[in-house]
């Protein structure tokens, strides 16, 4: 991602794409413009974390340790989530006909761009390799785990849920959002399938008050009778 890196702090109203792994995608903000990259350290990464609820307090507890003790190690195992986040974004664009023909259908669209297929693969694969196999309600799954993957723990992690995603996403409801300086995924749950913004009391109500000022504007100017 060619960008810039800025401290952000997360709040909830960044966790709104209905996935984590979407969630992940969309810690770059305003990709439709200059992409602005809020994982600005690995702190920043475990600070995304523990805000999603997903993790356990005291992995993370573990991994910030881990970190302080080798910055070095946290720094190259932030990159690599970066690289999954990136190799995702690509491929969920392909998946959705983002650059394809306009009769392209969702989830139906051309070849997915082999370089990113082979990154989240690569991903994916190391993930397995350091997963344990679980069964949890009759469902086995791989499960990473501090202790086998280390720092790279949530890059395993999120590289496992990355393949379910890709696997079961709903993509006729997979949607980017079309405020300015936002492009952000997200999964239109809402009964009607009608959700266009990644939030209306962001990027929808400052569309509408876009909207609001070029039609008092026009209005303005239009000859008294």
């Amino acid at each position: 991602m060619a960008g810039t890196v800025r401290a952000h702090t997360f709040e909830g109203r960044d966790l709104l794409a209905g996935h984590l792994v979407l969630d992940l995608v969309n810690t770059v903000t305003a990709r439709d413009a200059e992409p602005v990259d809020r994982l600005d350290g690995y702190p920043r990464l475990l600070e995304w974390a523990a805000l999603t609820g997903e993790f356990d307090p005291a992995a993370l507890a573990d991994l910030r340790q881990m970190a302080e003790a080798d910055p070095a190690g946290a720094a190259r195992a932030l990159d690599r989530v970066r690289e999954l986040r990136e190799a995702v974004h690509e491929l969920v664009t392909a998946l959705l006909g983002a650059a394809l023909p306009d009769e392209a259908l969702l989830g139906a669209g051309g070849p997915a761009p082999a370089a990113a297929v082979e990154r989240v693969e690569a991903h994916g694969k190391r993930a397995v390799a350091a997963a344990r196999l679980t069964v949890r309600g009759g469902t086995p799954r791989w499960e990473a785990g501090v202790e086998t993957s280390e720092l790279d723990f949530l890059a395993h992690d999120l590289a496992l849920r990355a393949f379910d995603l890709l696997r079961s996403a709903p993509w006729q409801r997979v949607r980017f959002c079309p405020g300015m300086r936002c492009g952000w995924l997200f999964i239109d749950k809402s009964r009607g399938g009608g959700r266009r913004w990644c939030s209306m009391a962001t990027c929808g109500n400052s569309a509408k008050g876009r909207t609001h000022y070029r039609r008092k504007r026009d209005t303005a100017g239009e000859p008294r009778p």
